[in-house]
C-alpha cells in the first residue's frame, strides 16, 4: 500500500523541480538595461503561477509611464506573478498585490517573489465580488489588471470590485491588458452597467520593444477605464474591441 505522505513529498518534489526563475529586464531611452524583475514561475503554465503576454505587456506600460507611477497608491487584481506590480514598486509606487484568497500556493509565490526582488509590496488574499474588511483599506490612485478578463463567469464579480474601488479613490483608473477574445460584447456590456468608460484603447504591441514583441502573439489590447460620471444622453461611445 503507497504511503499517502509519500505521495505528497513527491508532489513538492515535482513542484519544486517545475519551476524557473525569469529575468524581465526594463530598458531606458538610450537602450541601456535600467533594471530587472526575477520572477519565480510553474514550467506547467499554471494560471497565477506562471508569466502570461498581458502581463509583460503591461508591466513595459507601467515602466514607460513611471512619472505617472511614482509616488502612487497601486493595487494589482488577479496579480499572478505580478509583474506589473512589481515594476510599478521599482518606480516609487506603494503598492498591494492581490489575488484569490483561496490560491494560498500563488500568495505564498507573490511574497516569494517580493523578497526576491527586494520590494516591500503588500500581498493580501482578494475574491472578486466579496467584501471583507481588507478591501476597505485600499485607496488606490491606479488599479492594474492584467488579463482578468479570462473567464466570463468572473466578469460581474470583477466589475463590481473595480467599481468599488474606483468609487473609494475619486480620480482613480483602472488599467487592464487583455485578449481581445468574443467575451469583449459582454465588457463592453458590463461597463455601462457599472458606469464606467474607457478612456483609452491602444494595440497592446504598438508600445512594446521590438525584442519583446518578437517573443509575444495574440491580439492584445490596453485600455484604460474610469467612473462615468456623465449620463446616458451625454456619454459618448466607447466601446472595447
Amino acid at each position: 500500500m503507497r504511503d499517502v505522505g509519500s505521495d505528497k513529498d513527491e508532489d513538492e518534489m515535482t513542484d519544486k523541480h517545475m519551476t524557473t526563475v525569469s529575468q524581465h529586464y526594463f530598458v531606458d531611452e538610450s537602450d541601456k538595461p535600467s533594471f530587472s524583475i526575477a520572477i519565480i514561475e510553474n514550467m506547467k503554465e499554471e494560471y497565477g503561477l506562471f508569466v502570461w503576454p498581458c502581463s509583460v505587456i503591461l508591466a513595459e506600460y507601467v515602466w514607460q509611464q513611471r512619472y505617472r507611477f511614482s509616488g502612487a497608491n497601486v493595487v494589482e487584481l488577479g496579480a499572478g506573478t505580478s509583474l506589473p506590480g512589481l515594476v510599478a514598486a521599482k518606480v516609487g509606487s506603494n503598492v498591494t498585490l492581490t489575488d484569490d484568497s483561496n490560491r494560498i500556493e500563488v500568495l505564498k509565490n507573490m511574497r516569494r517573489v517580493c523578497e526576491m526582488n527586494k520590494l516591500n509590496c503588500r500581498v493580501m488574499g482578494l475574491t472578486w465580488g466579496f467584501w471583507d474588511a481588507s478591501i476597505f483599506d485600499l485607496n488606490p490612485n491606479i488599479i492594474l489588471g492584467a488579463d482578468v478578463f479570462y473567464d466570463a463567469s468572473a466578469f460581474d464579480d470583477l466589475f463590481a470590485t473595480i467599481t468599488y474601488l474606483l468609487q473609494s479613490s475619486p480620480g482613480s483608473v483602472f488599467i487592464t491588458t487583455y485578449h481581445n477574445r468574443s467575451g469583449h460584447h459582454l465588457i463592453e456590456f458590463l461597463m455601462v452597467k457599472w458606469g464606467l468608460k474607457c478612456v483609452k484603447l491602444v494595440d497592446g504591441f504598438s508600445f512594446l520593444p521590438h525584442y519583446k514583441a518578437r517573443e509575444l502573439n495574440g491580439n492584445i489590447q490596453l485600455a484604460e477605464i474610469v467612473l462615468n460620471h456623465e449620463s446616458p444622453e451625454e456619454t459618448s461611445t466607447s466601446t472595447v474591441r
